[in-house]
C-alpha cells in the first residue's frame, strides 16, 4: 500500500481515524473511535463526540467518506484552492494556518520537508 500523505503532512494510512475506517470488528472499531476522541483532546485540543468519528478515506479522497475534521480543516480548504498536492508546494510554506499543527506532529514536518527539498 502507497503512502497517503495529506495536505498537511499528516500520514493519511497510519492515522487512527482511516484504521477505524478499514476495522471490521465493530466492537474494535468502536474502541478505536473512542480513542480517536482521546488522541484529539490530549494533543490537538479538540474535542469530539463519538458520532463525529465519522469514517475517512484519507483528506485528498475525492468523492469518498471524510472525516468532519478533515472537511472542515483550514489547511485542506487553503491546499485545494491552490491546486496543491499538499504544503510543501506553497510558496508560503510554513504559513500561520500550518505552524500549529507542525509543532504538534514534527513528523508531518519532516514529510513535507522532504517533498519540498525534492521539488528544488
Amino acid at each position: 500500500m502507497s503512502t497517503l500523505i495529506a495536505y498537511c503532512g499528516l500520514t493519511c494510512n497510519t492515522c487512527p481515524i482511516y484504521l477505524a475506517t478499514r476495522e471490521d470488528d465493530k466492537t474494535e472499531q468502536k474502541r478505536m473511535r473512542e480513542e480517536v476522541i482521546r488522541i484529539c483532546v490530549e494533543e490537538y485540543g479538540l474535542h469530539y463526540e463519538l458520532d463525529d468519528i465519522t469514517d475517512c478515506d484519507g483528506c485528498r479522497t475525492e468523492g469518498g467518506r471524510l472525516f468532519s475534521g478533515c472537511r472542515d480543516c483550514t489547511i485542506r480548504e487553503c491546499a485545494m484552492n491552490y491546486g496543491y498536492e499538499n504544503c510543501a508546494w506553497c510558496n508560503d510554506y510554513v504559513c500561520d494556518k500550518l505552524e500549529k499543527l507542525l509543532i504538534t506532529d514534527p513528523s508531518a514536518k519532516l514529510r513535507l520537508d522532504q517533498i519540498r527539498s525534492s521539488l528544488k
